[in-house]
């Protein structure tokens, strides 16, 4: 039994609240194929620029120095307004929003598409990224509520963490095949249609969703909690373009620092806080989230460590990088179809504690890389499918962890801060690997210099993945029963 296994049953288990179905009836199946193809679409927006940033920059007229500004407006809203927005979500109702949000994301991926200057382009991506901080939480909190915790539950996690893994790597390959083939455009259109058509058919399946008591929006904890996560990750981005000792990075970070103190100190005597110390205290938030957010850290990052490998050691171009991926990707969806079986035959301790540890295993085989593309493609295809497979053990078991065993007033907030782990991980992991990178690759760049920075990356990579499969299993083990008198 796992310490989710122990843990009360959630209010839309309990007696008095309608029963959910125990088998997943057509009904759900629709509720289900429209949640996780609009958690795909978010996935995909993280990282199909990435690839087109130049091309982007050259048509708009960016200078080199602002380029980085078209990823880093769509992160800072992203990351900073998720548990913001998740708890508004329990205000107004969770389909409520996550319509506003799709309806918004549709709008200024339009606008981006069709933006004729920088700034147009740049207030679109933050509208983006703000719809992506409405519509992620929301649609994860619709899941979680249209699911009785178990099977069926575990089942919508996996696939959900699946595709949201695998819309990431989808991203870069999509970016680059759209850009070649068409236009950098089609990277913002292709959300218009995708957000049309889930607008068309989710008011017609899903159920609206909100706490039976309706709780009051704590505005200072909502502040100071936004402006907290803005700092911390516009001090992140920041280290990743100019180094952890840069004036903005750390005024961004000490700022950011200073205001998440603040957002704790306004919790503790809020009459109805925006995160209830009570739910930061379980093990399975706390941990798992930080488990989670380790994952995301380091697998995210990965991409980009291999991107730079393939591109600058190997001498790829950005598509066939792109391409690369594709088996990643493959052992994403893998993973995330293998994980509820595993959780339903063992445990989820044992299902994160295993995935990280096979993640470890084949992230430190890529330690191993060198300077031959044949015999080192022969080693990269494998070992990121298989890490690729831990990775999603480790990541459906986090967000079954994070998100289990609570009454129903509080799943916006666990699945707002299972987001918030998600998007601020895939956030630090690049500035954090950037650094190393950079650090370890002094004097003149070239393939070998290039090839020694990843190297000593993917070790550090694999250590954060190894630290995740400690906190796993120290912090999150079971309670044993007390020994009787």
């Amino acid at each position: 039994m796992t310490t989710t296994d122990a843990a009360p049953r959630s209010a839309a288990q309990s007696p008095a609240a309608p029963e959910l179905p125990q088998q997943l009836t057509g009904r759900l199946k629709v509720v289900m194929a429209v949640l996780l193809v609009a958690q795909f679409m978010l996935a995909v927006d993280f990282s199909i620029l990435n690839v087109a940033l130049p091309v982007v920059g050259e048509g708009l007229g960016f200078s080199l120095s602002n380029l980085q500004w078209i990823a880093t407006s769509f992160a800072l809203a992203a990351a900073g307004f998720t548990l913001f927005f998740g708890r508004l979500g329990d205000l107004i109702g969770r389909k409520r929003t996550f319509l506003v949000g799709l309806g918004v994301l549709g709008a200024a991926s339009l606008a981006g598409g069709l933006a004729t200057s920088p700034e147009v382009l740049l207030i679109a991506r933050v509208f983006q990224g703000l719809a992506t901080a409405a519509v992620t939480p929301a649609g994860l909190s619709l899941l979680i509520t249209s699911f009785p915790e178990g099977p069926l539950r575990q089942k919508a996690l996996g696939l959900n963490g699946a595709l949201m893994s695998a819309g990431f790597t989808a991203g870069a390959i999509l970016g680059g095949v759209l850009t070649d083939l068409l236009s950098w455009r089609w990277a913002f259109f292709i959300n218009v249609p995708v957000a049309l058509a889930v607008l068309l058919v989710a008011p017609a399946v899903i159920k609206e969703s909100r706490p039976a008591v309706r709780p009051k929006l704590d505005l200072p904890g909502a502040l100071s909690v936004t402006l907290g996560l803005l700092g911390i990750v516009y001090g992140l981005t920041q280290a990743g373009e100019h180094g952890w000792g840069n004036a903005h990075t750390l005024t961004g970070l000490l700022a950011g620092v200073v205001l998440l103190v603040v957002f704790y100190l306004v919790e503790r005597k809020a009459d109805q806080p925006l995160d209830p110390l009570s739910v930061l205290r379980r093990p399975t938030v706390a941990w798992g989230n930080i488990a989670g957010l380790l994952a995301f850290v380091t697998e995210t990052s990965l991409v980009y460590l291999l991107t730079l490998y393939l591109q600058k050691t190997l001498g790829f171009s950005p598509l066939q990088a792109g391409l690369s991926f594709g088996v990643l990707g493959i052992g994403t969806v893998l993973g995330g179809v293998l994980a509820p079986k595993i959780i339903a035959r063992t445990s989820t301790l044992t299902t994160l504690v295993a995935g990280g540890i096979i993640q470890t295993v084949f992230t430190a085989a890529l330690l191993f890389l060198g300077t031959s593309t044949s015999a080192s493609m022969a080693l990269l295809l494998p070992a990121t499918f298989l890490g690729g497979v831990g990775n999603m053990l480790v990541i459906v078991g986090f967000m079954v962890t994070a998100t289990s065993g609570l009454p129903d007033r509080e799943q916006g907030l666990a699945t707002g801060l299972a987001t918030m782990s998600q998007q601020v991980g895939i956030t630090m992991g690049t500035p954090i690997m950037s650094t190393v990178v950079t650090a370890a690759t002094t004097g003149v760049v070239t393939a070998g210099a290039v090839l020694q920075g990843v190297t000593i990356a993917i070790a550090a990579n694999a250590a954060l993945v190894l630290l995740g499969v400690l906190i796993a299993a120290v912090f999150l083990r079971p309670k044993r029963p007390a020994a009787r008198a």
